[in-house]
């Protein structure tokens, strides 16, 4: 089983941006997912998850509507936005000129 790891400051609003790209989802969903595509790596508990949601929520890039989940409890379904979609788009580039200056520090011989 993999080691769990700290998520990165920065990084669970991507993740969660990344997930409702693919699909609505309720918040125990979005864990879940991020959970399963990142092979236990990465385990979101709701103090994170919860917080970071809401954020999102008040900055416009997911919005949520009340439904219900597939044990027919009632659940907040969240989608991403067209604002959200856009700043997934920005994050995705960011972090991949993070990804390779990072490579480039950790590989690079003197």
């Amino acid at each position: 089983m993999p080691k769990q790891a700290e998520l990165l400051q920065g990084t669970l609003d991507l993740l969660i941006l990344r997930t409702l790209e693919l699909r609505p989802l309720h918040g125990v969903g979005i864990a879940d997912r991020i959970e399963q595509v990142t092979r236990g790596v990465f385990v979101v508990g709701p103090g994170s998850l919860f917080p970071a949601v809401h954020r999102l929520a008040e900055k416009g890039w997911i919005e949520g509507q009340w439904g219900e989940s597939e044990n027919k409890t009632r659940v907040k379904i969240y989608t991403l936005t067209g604002s959200g979609r856009a700043q997934l788009a920005a994050e995705k580039r960011n972090w991949q000129k993070v990804f390779t200056a990072m490579n480039r520090a950790l590989t690079e011989e003197s």
